[in-house]
């Protein structure tokens, strides 16, 4: 099983939803960054359930940071940030070994690391296994110095108009269903050159890290799929001064597969929660035909709310990793 990523900074997530905890080691961090334990309040507070609607599941998600100096810094060496698991029901799925859920993990996780793999919360297939990512996230942007972030919703269940997000989840969980959802991340500072032409482009690097998340189903830049309705003249990006500032950012900040100074603009689609506590039918192994199955458990009804710090960290570990190619 293959948990790791990246050529000079490299992260290996560890753990399951319900096994005693989660983390993540972080590989080439530069020695002399200040990692004290409230720098990471403000993101975790961002992924944490709080919301209608949202998994009634919580977890006091306090990092546990090793590798580091008296003074609270990096010393070059690998850190370790883990999160304990205290609040977990593994009884709740049990039927899903021979029941799996749609759209979910169940069965390709045990097809392919065998009967015993434990899939209880989801295994390693959960949104709980965020929690270090966004971990990871923080330690990159304090690599990235002069580098901004701005994260949001852009669309919940088919909707743009923001006013209606709270009420169409509200209405979903009402129902004992979820919605899907789009989150928007724009990059500000990111200096030129990141990147290389091909296999290591900057958007190849991003998005890979992208769809590790998941519950993500599509990725895009700049105007994305829209760009490819129009015509050349229409979306091309003019030049405007000799920095190469552009009058639009169709492009998305990347040219060729190389920052271009712009804004790094990146959407990512998140999938409705496939875990829902309407009936669904689906196949019953121990039966040998197609069964209803009521889910029930701890659920979010869009994920897509407490992925937007999580699109955020994989973004900043990815122009991380390419800063830190550059020498």
């Amino acid at each position: 099983m293959n948990n790791s990523i990246g050529e000079i900074l490299r992260i290996t997530i560890f753990g399951a939803s319900h096994a005693g905890e989660v983390g993540i080691t972080l590989e080439g961090v530069p020695a002399g960054i200040l990692l004290s334990e409230n720098l990471f309040a403000s993101d975790l507070e961002r992924r944490r359930p709080q919301l209608r609607g949202e998994t009634p599941r919580r977890e006091e998600d306090t990092p546990i940071i090793e590798g580091l100096d008296a003074e609270c810094r990096t010393t070059g060496d690998a850190v370790t940030i883990r999160f304990r698991n205290n609040n977990r029901r593994s009884g709740d799925y049990s039927r899903f070994e021979h029941h799996p859920r749609p759209s979910h993990a169940d069965l390709v996780q045990r097809r392919k690391y065998g009967e015993g793999y434990d899939i209880s919360g989801g295994g390693m297939a959960s949104g709980r296994m965020t929690v270090a990512l966004v971990a990871a996230g923080v330690v990159a942007k304090q690599i990235l110095r002069g580098v901004e972030f701005e994260t949001r919703l852009t669309e919940v269940g088919g909707c743009a108009d923001e006013a209606m997000f709270e009420a169409i989840i509200a209405e979903a969980a009402g129902q004992h269903d979820s919605v899907g959802g789009v989150v928007e991340c724009r990059v500000s500072g990111v200096p030129y050159s990141l990147g290389e032409p091909f296999f290591d482009s900057a958007e190849s690097v991003i998005a890979h890290m992208l769809f590790s998340v998941p519950g993500v189903k599509g990725v895009e830049f700049g105007d994305g799929f829209e760009g490819a309705k129009r015509r050349g003249s229409e979306r091309n990006d003019m030049i405007i001064n000799a920095e190469g500032a552009t009058l639009t950012n169709n492009e998305g900040g990347v040219n060729g597969g190389i920052t271009n100074g712009n804004d790094i603009v990146v959407r990512v689609a998140v999938k409705p929660t496939p875990s829902i506590s309407l009936e669904q039918r689906t196949y019953d192994f121990e039966r040998g035909e197609v069964a209803p199955l009521v889910v029930g458990g701890r659920h979010d009804a869009c994920i897509a709310r407490r992925a937007q710090v999580v699109v955020e960290a994989m973004v900043a570990l990815s122009l991380a990793e390419l800063r830190l190619r550059e020498g």
